[in-house]
């Protein structure tokens, strides 16, 4: 089911949210809305499940005009953060309330609740209730409930806040296998990069109510439009470093890194700048030697990640193979690569 948010707008008041929002999400496919608290994502997704109505525009599934239909009337499953169960109920009840208020007869409700619990791997806790399960076992009810009424749009509102580092990973893979086995289309919210980026199809990052760009995980990590969307994707994050431009280069403040970059080309000397480098794209390759000391060093298993302090006091990040040859307040001479360096002008925007 296609979804389309056409000249979308939403105001609270005399506060403008979202203003003329134009959003497609093709049938099938998981998109995620991403970006930082209060930037208008969580108001995007609750005016497509009907719980906010828009202050004007239109939205579509498919070709139908659902913008002033109730959210019963929209066939949409939608999954919060606080997985909102009922406590009095067993997981099998939980699961088939949607076809208990369809007054669906008993044994089908019995017997979709069977397939879907198999479907989310939690057909041996249908006797059980919310207070008894894990907080992974919790969202697999939470899901389930969602999917169970066949729904053409599954929405998740940050699913995954509440779940420990081992089981997000888990149920990162297990919402996308979901998801990808009933063709379901899908738009999820979360201000976690790394979420939208293994989960999903395309990515739309959000700021200040607007869609700054919208592409698929690795086209915005390797081709970002601006500062803002280089800075939100990547773990470890980019470092910037500000400058000018002086001959067709990247020119540190105080002169001592030097980068030639043919963005730059036809750019007036003195333009402030910002240089951005990955932590991949600095240490034992590249074309540019860069000095400076380590002033950090953070084992993370198979890779170290090493902060590395430049003469002006910036600061260049670089994720390498485990070594034991430095530590902190060593002074290094690693190397950057240049043609995978972004540059920014002063706006923000890249260049």
């Amino acid at each position: 089911m296609r979804i389309l948010l056409d000249k979308f707008s939403k105001s609270f008041g005399s506060t403008k949210v979202i203003e003329d929002m134009n959003l497609e999400v093709a049938s099938g496919e998981m998109l995620a809305l991403l970006g930082p608290s209060g930037c208008g994502k969580s108001t995007t997704l609750f005016a497509v499940c009907g719980i906010h109505r828009p202050t004007s525009g239109r939205i579509l599934f498919g070709d139908r005009d659902v913008t002033n239909l109730p959210s019963q009337e929209r066939n949409v499953g939608v999954v919060f953060q606080s997985y909102a169960l009922y406590p009095h109920m067993t997981v099998e009840e939980n699961i088939g309330f949607p076809l208990m208020v369809k007054r669906a007869a008993a044994p089908d409700i019995k017997k979709q609740v069977a397939a879907i619990a198999a479907l989310v791997h939690i057909d041996n806790l249908l006797d059980r209730r919310p207070s008894q399960l894990s907080g992974g076992q919790q969202q697999r009810v939470a899901l389930a409930r969602a999917l169970i009424r066949r729904p053409d749009v599954l929405l998740l509102d940050e699913p995954l806040a509440n779940l420990d580092a081992k089981l997000r990973l888990e149920m990162r893979s297990e919402i996308r296998r979901l998801q990808r086995e009933t063709g379901i289309t899908a738009i999820l919210v979360t201000h976690d990069q790394v979420e939208a980026m293994s989960m999903c199809d395309r990515i739309a990052i959000m700021k200040s109510g607007e869609i700054v760009q919208i592409a698929t995980p690795s086209a915005m990590y390797n081709d970002p439009r601006t500062s803002f969307v280089a800075g939100f994707l990547g773990n470890p994050p980019i470092s910037f470093i500000k400058g000018t431009a002086f001959q067709g280069a990247f020119v540190s403040g105080d002169g001592h890194l030097k980068v030639p970059l043919a963005a730059l080309s036809g750019i007036s000397d003195d333009t402030p700048l910002t240089l951005g480098v990955r932590p991949e794209h600095f240490g034992t390759g590249g074309d540019i030697a860069v000095e400076g000391r380590i002033v950090f060093a953070e084992t993370q298993g198979r890779e170290n990640l090493y902060d590395v302090a430049l003469p002006d006091g910036s600061v260049l990040r670089s994720i390498q193979p485990v070594r034991n040859d430095i530590k902190p307040g060593d002074q290094v001479r690693w190397m950057l690569g240049s043609d995978a360096a972004f540059i920014f002008a002063e706006n923000g925007q890249r260049l």
